[in-house]
């Protein structure tokens, strides 16, 4: 526990809406309630499935797991109204195949997980990381953790 009081904020969504706050979280997307299509961010307005005109969703909790299907490295620091630490370090960005629904989701990957680490099809699951700390909470945002990470031991 720290002296900062920070452990006794309540944890808070950065963008509410996005995702779940359970301890095993999921993102937060639609689907077409004509086509089935699935959308992440949420789509309100019309389907882009080129093929359906309909303008009706249902709000789903999107698989929470996926294989990696394309990944980068963020070296600039982006514009707001995103916060990042000062000094700004690069951070890994992961394109990933939800498994339900097959569709691609960009997301960061987790503190401490590099390009180095990281390869095309590797499962990965989302999980919850501290983004920035107000006066009245922790802001928290989704990112991408390799799920082998924490049962992979090195072998020689």
């Amino acid at each position: 526990m720290s002296d900062s009081g920070t452990d006794n904020k309540p944890r808070a969504p950065a963008i509410e809406g996005w995702h779940t706050m359970e301890a095993k979280p999921c993102l937060i997307g639609t689907q077409c309630d004509e086509c089935g299509s699935y959308f992440f961010p949420r789509q309100s307005h019309y389907c882009k499935n080129p093929q359906c005109e309909s303008t009706d969703f249902s709000d789903v909790e999107l698989s929470r797991t996926g294989h990696i299907w394309s990944y980068t490295n963020a070296c600039y620091k982006p514009p707001a109204p995103f916060v990042a630490a000062e000094p700004f370090q690069p951070y890994a960005i992961a394109a990933v195949q939800l498994e339900k629904e097959q569709m691609v989701v960009l997301g960061q990957v987790v503190e401490g997980v590099d390009v180095e680490d990281l390869k095309v099809g590797m499962a990965v699951e989302l999980v919850l990381e501290p983004l920035h700390e107000t006066e009245d909470d922790i802001k928290v945002t989704w990112k991408w953790k390799p799920i082998q990470l924490e049962h992979t031991q090195h072998v020689e």
